[in-house]
């Protein structure tokens, strides 16, 4: 056997070689040595028959596909991380739960969960080089969790596209000289449509809320002309698709479509606009925004600090919900865009650099937010909490109105409907790339044909989207909304946690960081993946459940029934992990304890089973392991 001596960083030739089989995969491991501190491997390396008598295809082993330059995955990361919610949730939260003191819960999670989880999703992708399923690879037994985010990912396609869709319908709608929902007496405005100029304080009365106010044209243009919601008596009465919003819906589809087909060689281009629109964009509306009057009462109010808020649990469960939501760990997608990495990229700066941009956005967001909502309480006499609001409340209705009043108004909602449309799609596209990825990984034949199975998905989040562009699918939204990423996500995200970090082991995912990058995570961050990070988590899950009611629209209250519904949606992407376990432990063979062991331990290591040799997982010390 020919030796030569590898330096750390060359050792990339052979670790994210993809094995075809148990067999190739020993053949690898064997062929790397640790003698004296010094690394070795073979010049050579001979394929070996798998178990089933068929070679490696020459396609098993042609390397994976890579990103094209590196900025194609840092903008593709920032821009599926930063979305809608860094907009329209993020600065209500903070204006609601004391302002600049809510910045406290958020960034001690951001430090202590939201980074080190950032960080494992990206190492564990890029040093494995698969996607959310076969990533277990590493610990069978969890791989159904693979399955359980893939299926939360594709779940929120099924109504985020519909979002999307809305935007885009806004945005069609903006080009008229006259933007539509500015004055009543329009074919959807009902009798009771009030002008805005005559809403106050003292017309609203005690305890109305502006933002409350149906009656004003953008909450007519917004609830009667987009989805007529007027013509449904619930969620038990859905009606017929709005053929305008279907068309809206086809356009979301293709554009997602062939920005996927090629894989991340043609995403990686299509973000050079999606992530960097919304950016110029803020600044924009920033810019317009300061200038208005009322502004900076809005922008104090945003700033104001109320430590007494501190005290209450709430503020501390929202912080943490909304750390983990923003940063979009757990769908999967961090996995699969990581996994085109080249294998000794940096991925510890580019968790650091890209959840730090997504969390510095969504507080910059605020600003250009709360000076509208600043400019809306000076306009009606009202105070900033009546005029605050988040959600679609916000950006189809509030903001739409106050953009309305402005001189070149159309031209400022043309801008801010494209903003709103860039958020949406590179967020979809990273969804959907997460799906794409992860079952190809897993099944051959979809990696073969990758064009039909992209056009697949995406033909079938476009049927399922569609029973939310009806008259009544604002309710059907917003049960999936709730239940198909909700608990189901932070459940995922707690298996994988504690799969990566105890079973597989945070010593053994530190060695393949080293492998990767020539240094070892400090132990900060192997605290925080062993202990921190999955406590938080559960804290967050039994929070989710115990704070959990019933769902309600408004002044709509969802029939028990629909509940019902909601957790089974939610169940059936979470039942993946027990029935993936059970059904992995009945395949194995050997006696109980090898089965156990087969399920526990790295597939490359199957053979050390078979042969009786000590499981590491069967001692104290893989357990007691930082």
């Amino acid at each position: 056997m020919n030796i030569q001596v590898l330096p750390d960083h060359k050792l990339s030739s052979v670790a994210p070689l993809k094995p075809c089989n148990v067999e190739k995969k020993e053949v690898e491991l064997i062929l790397v040595k640790d003698q004296n501190g010094v690394q070795y491997t073979s010049s050579t390396i001979m394929p070996t028959p798998s178990t089933h008598g068929t070679p490696c295809t020459a396609e098993e082993q042609a390397e994976r596909e890579t990103w094209g330059k590196k900025i194609d995955f840092l903008l593709s990361v920032i821009g599926f991380a930063v979305d809608l919610a860094n907009v329209w949730r993020f600065p209500y939260l903070c204006y609601k739960n004391g302002g600049g003191a809510f910045l406290i819960p958020y960034i001690l999670f951001l430090v202590i969960a939201g980074m080190p989880l950032f960080y494992m999703e990206l190492a564990l992708g890029q040093y494995n080089r698969e996607g959310a399923a076969t990533v277990w690879k590493i610990c069978p037994v969890f791989k159904g969790v693979g399955y359980t985010v893939i299926i939360i990912a594709l779940y929120v396609g099924f109504y985020y596209n519909v979002i999307i869709a809305w935007s885009l319908y806004y945005l069609f709608s903006s080009m008229t000289s006259e933007l539509p929902w500015l004055h009543c007496g329009n074919a959807w405005n009902s009798p009771n449509c009030t002008d805005p100029k005559l809403l106050n304080g003292s017309f609203l009365g005690n305890g109305t809320s502006y933002a409350k106010y149906k009656m004003t044209p953008a909450a007519e243009f917004y609830e009667r002309g987009v989805l007529h919601l007027h013509e449904s008596r619930g969620i038990q009465d859905l009606g017929m698709p709005r053929w305008e919003l279907v068309l809206c819906l086809v356009a979301v589809v293709f554009l997602l479509y062939f920005s996927l087909w090629k894989g991340v060689k043609s995403s990686g281009k299509v973000v050079y606009i999606t992530a960097t629109m919304p950016y110029v964009v803020l600044f924009v509306l920033l810019i317009r925004g300061i200038t208005l009057p009322g502004a900076m009462d809005g922008i104090r109010a945003y700033l104001h600090i109320d430590f007494k808020q501190l005290n209450d649990p709430k503020v501390w469960i929202d912080a943490a919900t909304q750390i983990f939501y923003s940063l979009g760990a757990g769908f999967g997608v961090l996995i699969a865009f990581a996994s085109y990495n080249k294998f000794d990229n940096n991925c510890y700066r580019d968790a650091i650099l890209t959840s730090t941009v997504n969390c510095v956005t969504s507080f910059f967001s605020g600003f250009a937010i709360f000076s509208v909502l600043g400019y809306m309480a000076y306009k009606h006499g009202v105070r900033i909490e009546d005029v605050a609001t988040e959600g679609a409340g916000l950006v189809f209705i509030i903001y739409p109105e106050a953009i309305s009043t402005l001189p070149g108004s159309t031209f400022w909602a043309i801008v801010f409907f494209i903003m709103l449309l860039t958020l949406g799609i590179d967020s979809s596209m990273g969804g959907m790339e997460a799906v794409i990825t992860g079952l190809s990984d897993d099944f051959k034949i979809l990696k073969r044909n990758r064009k039909l199975f992209t056009f697949a998905t995406a033909f079938g989040t476009f049927l399922v989207a569609l029973f939310c562009i009806t008259n009544g699918g604002i309710y059907v939204l917003t049960l999936l909304d709730n239940y198909a990423a909700g608990t189901s996500i932070l459940f995922g995200v707690l298996i994988e946690a504690i799969g990566v970090s105890w079973f597989y082991g945070v010593d053994r995912f530190s060695e393949d960081i080293e492998r990767m990058m020539g240094f070892k995570p400090g132990l900060y961050w192997r605290l925080c993946w062993k202990f921190v990070s999955p406590t938080f988590l559960l804290v967050v899950v039994i929070a989710s459940i115990v704070t959990s009611t019933g769902l309600s629209y408004d002044d709509y209250v969802f029939p028990s029934w629909s509940n019902v519904i909601g957790w089974g949606v939610a169940l059936s992407s979470m039942m993946f992990v027990p029935i993936y376990a059970i059904y992995k432990f009945l395949s194995m063979p050997g006696t109980f304890k090898q089965r156990i062991a087969y399920c526990i331990t790295p597939e490359h290591e199957h053979h050390l089973v078979a042969e009786g040799a000590t499981i590491r997982q069967f001692t104290l010390k893989h357990w007691l392991a930082i």
